[in-house]
C-alpha cells in the first residue's frame, strides 16, 4: 500500500512539471513584436494570430473524443507533438529558413493553442484518477502551476540567449516534449486506485498543505529573483527547477505518516476542507434535505437586507432582477439547453468574459503595450509579473475552503471580489504610463485573472451541477476566444489609427505605434468593461447567494446528525 501511495504522489509531481512547462500560450507577448515585423503584417491581423491560439480551447473537446480511443500517454504525446510542429514552424519563420503564407501561419497557431488544452485534459485525468476522495485539491494545485509558465520560460530564455526574442518559439518546441517524456514513466506505472479511510484522506489533506506552501515559496522565488546576466540566469534557472523536484520528497513524508499522526495531525485538521464546495456527499445530503422541504418560500432575511424570491414577484428593477428565475439550491444538474435558458448562467458569462478574458487580452498585448510606452526592455520582467501574480491568484482561489469553518463567504462573492482589481488596473496604467503604473496595473490584472481561471471549475459545478461541468464549463470558456477575438480586434484597430500619427516605419513595413495614445483609448474601454463584469458578478452573487446559505445550513446540520 504505501508504495501505491508513493507512486501516486510521483504522479501528482509529474502533472505540475506537465501544467508548469505547458502555458506556452502566456509568452505570446514576448516574440510577437518579432513575428509581426517578419511577416509584415498589421496590428490587427496581429490579433488574428493571438486569436487564433485561444480558439484551441474552444477545441478542448476533441482531446476527451480522444480518451475514448487512446491511451492516456498517447494522448500527452500527440499534444507534445502538436506544440513541436505549431511552434517551431513558427519558429523557423522567423529566422527566414522558411516562407509560408498567412493563412498557414493562422493554422500554425491554432495547433498550437489546441496543444494547450490537451495537456490540460492529461492533467485532469491524472488528478481525478489518482486522487478521488481529495481531488479538488489536486486540480488546484497543479492548475496553479500553468500560471507560472511565462515566468520558467522568461528565465530560460534569458540564461539561453537575452538578446533573442525567437528563443521563445523554440523553448515553447521543445520543452513540452521533453516534460512529456519525464513523465512517462510514472504516467504508466498508476497504482491501483483503492478506497481510502477516513485517517489516510486527512493525510492527503496535510500533504496538500504542505505542496501548497511549498507553491507559495515558488512563486515568489520566480517573482523576486532574477537577473539580466546569463550566469546569474542559469543559477536562478537551476533553483526554479530545483522546487519543481523538491516534491518529490512526498513518498518520504508518506513513509513517516505514523510520525505525523501522533505529534502533528493530531493538533492540526482539516475538517471541511475542499476546493469544491458540492462535493458528492453534501451535495446529496442537500438534496434530500431540500426535496423535504417547501418548493416555495416567499421571504429570506439576511441580516438587515431581505430578498424576495422563488414565486415573489419583487419591487422594482433591481429586485425583478435578482428574484426571476433565482437559483434554487446548488449541484442541480444543468443539462445545455437549460444552461443557456438560465439568467444565472449569462451574468456569470458576462462576468468571465469582462473579467478573466479581458486579463488574458492584455498579456497577449503586453509586448505591444511595453513597446509603444518605451519601455521594450521591460517586456520580459512584465511578463514575469503577470505570471507570478497569475500564480498566486490561482492558488488564492483555494483559500476560501481552507477558511470557511470560520469565516462563509459564497463563491459567486469571492468571485465579485477578485473582480475589483482589474477596472482599477486600467485606469491607473491609463492615467499614467511610466514603469511603476504599468507594473502596478499588470500584477493587478494578472492577480484579477489568475483567480478567476481557477475558481471557474468550482463555481460552474456548485450552480450548475458536478456531473454536467465538463461541457458546462467548455461552454463557459467559449467566451475566451470571442473575447480574445472582440478585445483584440478593438486595441489592435485604436492602434493602427494611432500609428499615422505616432509611429516609425520598420525594415519590413510593419508600422509600430509610439506614444501613450496608442493603447489609452483601449485601457479606457477595457476599463469601463470590466466595471460591467463587476456589475454582472454582483447580480449573480446576489442571486445566488440565498442558494449557498441554504446549502451551508444544511451541511452544518448534516455535520451534528
Amino acid at each position: 500500500m504505501t508504495e501505491y501511495e508513493s507512486r501516486k504522489w510521483i504522479i501528482l509531481v509529474a502533472t505540475i512539471w506537465i501544467q508548469a512547462f505547458t502555458g506556452t500560450n502566456f509568452d505570446f507577448s514576448a516574440y510577437s513584436s518579432e513575428l509581426k515585423g517578419v511577416l509584415g503584417i498589421s496590428q490587427v491581423q496581429l490579433n488574428y494570430l493571438a486569436t487564433a491560439s485561444d480558439l484551441g480551447k474552444a477545441l478542448g473537446w476533441s482531446s476527451g473524443l480522444a480518451l475514448m480511443y487512446m491511451p492516456l500517454w498517447s494522448v500527452m504525446f500527440v499534444a507534445a507533438f502538436m506544440g513541436l510542429f505549431g511552434y517551431g514552424i513558427q519558429w523557423l519563420i522567423i529566422l527566414h529558413y522558411v516562407s509560408l503564407p498567412y493563412f498557414v501561419v493562422f493554422f500554425l497557431c491554432l495547433l498550437a493553442g489546441s496543444s494547450i488544452t490537451w495537456f490540460n485534459t492529461v492533467c485532469f485525468v491524472l488528478c481525478i484518477k489518482n486522487f478521488p476522495s481529495n481531488r479538488p485539491l489536486a486540480l488546484a494545485l497543479t492548475v496553479s502551476f500553468n500560471g507560472v509558465s511565462a515566468a520558467l520560460y522568461n528565465l530560460a530564455a534569458i540564461s539561453s540567449n537575452p538578446s533573442s526574442t525567437h528563443i521563445y518559439l523554440l523553448l515553447n518546441a521543445f520543452i513540452p516534449l521533453f516534460t512529456s517524456i519525464a513523465s512517462l514513466i510514472p504516467i504508466l506505472r498508476q497504482p491501483p486506485v483503492d478506497p481510502l479511510p477516513s485517517d489516510s484522506i486527512k493525510h492527503e489533506q496535510l500533504i496538500f498543505v504542505l505542496l501548497n506552501s511549498l507553491a507559495m515559496i515558488t512563486g515568489f522565488y520566480l517573482l523576486f529573483v532574477h537577473s539580466n546576466d546569463i550566469s546569474t540566469a542559469r543559477v536562478i534557472f537551476g533553483g526554479a527547477i530545483l522546487l519543481l523536484v523538491l516534491p518529490l520528497g512526498i513518498p518520504g513524508i508518506i513513509y513517516a505518516r505514523d510520525w505525523f499522526q501522533r505529534k502533528v495531525f493530531s493538533s492540526f485538521t482539516l475538517q471541511g476542507s475542499g476546493f469544491l464546495l458540492v462535493d458528492d456527499d453534501d451535495l446529496e445530503f442537500h438534496r434530500e434535505f431540500i426535496s423535504r422541504e417547501n418548493s416555495q418560500i416567499n421571504v429570506t432575511s439576511y441580516g438587515d437586507v431581505t430578498l424576495r424570491f422563488i414565486g415573489s414577484s419583487g419591487e422594482g428593477c433591481c429586485g425583478k432582477m435578482i428574484g426571476e428565475d433565482q437559483l434554487f439550491m446548488l449541484g442541480e444538474e444543468h443539462k445545455a439547453g437549460k444552461l443557456v435558458k438560465r439568467v444565472d448562467f449569462w451574468l456569470y458569462y458576462l462576468a468571465y468574459f469582462c473579467g478573466g478574458t479581458i486579463g488574458l487580452v492584455y498579456s497577449n498585448n503586453l509586448g505591444q503595450i511595453a513597446q509603444s510606452l518605451g519601455h521594450s526592455s521591460m517586456t520580459s520582467t512584465l511578463i514575469t509579473l503577470y505570471s507570478s501574480f497569475s500564480f498566486f491568484g490561482r492558488l488564492l482561489s483555494a483559500a476560501p475552503d481552507f477558511i470557511r469553518l470560520k469565516f462563509y463567504f459564497a463563491r459567486t462573492g469571492w468571485l465579485a471580489i477578485a473582480l475589483v482589481p482589474t477596472p482599477i488596473a486600467f485606469f491607473i496604467v491609463a492615467a499614467s504610463g511610466n514603469e511603476a503604473a504599468l507594473q502596478a496595473g499588470t500584477a493587478l490584472i494578472g492577480l484579477s485573472s489568475g483567480f478567476i481561471f481557477a475558481a471557474a471549475v468550482s463555481i460552474t459545478s456548485e450552480l450548475f451541477g458536478p456531473n454536467s461541468v465538463g461541457v458546462n464549463h467548455n461552454i463557459l470558456i467559449t467566451n475566451i476566444p470571442i473575447g480574445s477575438l472582440v478585445y483584440g480586434f478593438l486595441a489592435a484597430l485604436i492602434y493602427d489609427n494611432n500609428a499615422a500619427a505616432f509611429s516609425i516605419q520598420m525594415v519590413n513595413d510593419s508600422v509600430v505605434c509610439m506614444g501613450r495614445k496608442c493603447y489609452f483609448t483601449t485601457f479606457i474601454w477595457w476599463g469601463c468593461l470590466a466595471i460591467v463584469g463587476l456589475v454582472s458578478s454582483v447580480l449573480l452573487f446576489l442571486r445566488t447567494r440565498p442558494a449557498y446559505e441554504r446549502f451551508e445550513q444544511n451541511r452544518r446540520i448534516s455535520l451534528l446528525e
